[in-house]
């Protein structure tokens, strides 16, 4: 594996040529547009396949898969092209290995909201450890508000990737409200009823557990909140459940602020099977412009981590998005738009813009100038800024990594992780 800065006057046959690999590889593993045009400075995944089947007749992926002693799961990985297909046509090529081989094995997770596009959710799968579907929220009396969700949790079974539901202080119109979370923490007898609705709805669903995902809770409950978590954790277990809670991005036990002070990295990552580390959202919609996920603030956050949590419990969160801004930025003006990362290189391509790499922050970005003369500036992720990322969780010995969220495609990433590591799948049928 090779990632590649295109340079001034490449094309992706160039490119190919100077690899010795398949341009239409590089075409589908970078989702180029049909045009194939580039932008000065954009990453491209280069992968040197090792073993190439080319399809017979009367073959399946099953066959193959056997022939080679592999999975479906794998050939999926190596060859997303083929995910959702029906048939594979005689004569396709299709990847069993590549020449580098990941040794380590790690967990993934990727958070979705049930309206997710199909073949997003498609081209997801195959990677995922485990899906966590937002957001199940409760009432005043205790009762579930559920979520339309049936269909996305079978399919994810079938590309053997566990469910896991994620509970927040959502309303019956999908609204926030932190309020509801008092009487959850404080009675416990309100507390267990709506822990064992969930239990219910979880083992209707043949869901696998519980993602708890509980924001600006005020800091007098700290423990309460972490109580909560174990009390759900000892009740889910009896069921063969597992728990897992997302936390805010702190650097130090006594952070203030209302996103971090209930979440104390101690007790929660003690309560919890595993725990989610939300390490992005520096450079966030209301803010002012800078990268989603600067590397030195993911390691601050993370060396903290560490130093509460067994390693083995950590997930570390990946933003899949990025943000435009319009110039000059005004505090408490400037709403930055949100934007896919493939999105991003295309409105480069499209505006002729060269893109950088900031070397402080690992994240790419660059500047455009729109059609009412504005000037704008985009940050974004890509194969580069993601490397760093997937090497911290390497690094580091952690479980794994977690992306919120899946709802916007990047195949390119999909394939670095695959590159890099060994995915574990938990569920069967």
């Amino acid at each position: 594996m090779e990632i590649y800065v295109v340079q001034p006057g490449d094309t992706v046959y160039s490119i190919a040529n100077k690899f010795g690999v398949s341009a239409k590889r590089i075409i589908s593993d970078n989702r180029l547009p049909p045009d194939r045009a580039l932008a000065v400075g954009q990453s491209l995944l280069i992968l040197f396949p090792e073993i190439i089947h080319t399809v017979r007749y009367g073959e399946t992926l099953y066959s193959i898969a056997a022939r080679y002693g592999t999975d479906v799961m794998q050939i999926y990985r190596n060859n997303p092209v083929l995910i959702g297909m029906e048939y594979i046509p005689e004569g396709t090529q299709i990847v069993i290995s590549f020449r580098k081989k990941p040794e380590l094995t790690k967990e993934v997770s990727g958070f979705t909201y049930v309206y997710i596009n199909n073949d997003t959710l498609l081209s997801a799968l195959p990677y995922l450890t485990y899906l966590i579907i937002f957001g199940y929220g409760f009432t005043k009396d205790g009762n579930i508000i559920t979520l339309d969700d049936e269909r996305m949790i079978e399919t994810a079974h079938d590309f053997g990737t566990a469910v896991l539901l994620s509970l927040s202080s959502i309303n019956e119109n999908g609204s926030f409200d932190s309020g509801k979370t008092e009487k959850l923490l404080t009675d416990i007898d309100f507390q267990n009823t709506v822990i064992e609705n969930l239990i219910e709805i979880i083992l209707q669903k043949n869901a696998q557990g519980l993602d708890i995902d509980m924001e600006y809770i005020p800091g007098q409950y700290r423990e309460a909140f972490a109580l909560f978590a174990g009390n759900a954790q000892k009740h889910l277990e009896q069921y063969g459940l597992i728990v897992h809670v997302d936390l805010a991005p702190k650097i130090s036990p006594y952070q203030q602020g209302s996103l971090y002070e209930a979440h104390d990295y101690g007790l929660l990552g003690n309560a919890a099977d595993y725990v989610f580390l939300m390490t992005y959202e520096w450079g966030y919609k209301y803010g002012p412009p800078m990268a989603v996920a600067p590397l030195p603030s993911v390691k601050q956050v993370l060396e903290y981590a560490l130093t509460e949590i067994p390693k083995e419990k950590i997930f570390l969160g990946i933003p899949n998005y990025g943000y435009d801004w319009q110039l000059p930025y005004e505090r408490g003006v400037t709403q930055a738009v949100t934007l896919g990362n493939i999105s991003a290189v295309q409105l480069a391509v499209s505006v002729g813009s060269e893109i950088l790499f900031d070397e402080y922050a690992k994240s790419p970005y660059f500047y455009y100038t729109d059609i009412n003369g504005a000037r704008h500036i985009v940050w974004f992720e890509d194969v580069r800024s993601l490397n760093e990322k997937f090497l911290l969780t390497e690094q580091n010995g952690l479980n794994g990594c977690g992306y919120w969220n899946i709802m916007r495609p990047f195949p390119q990433n999909y394939l670095l992780l695959n590159s890099m590591f060994r995915i574990k799948k938990i569920y069967r049928k």
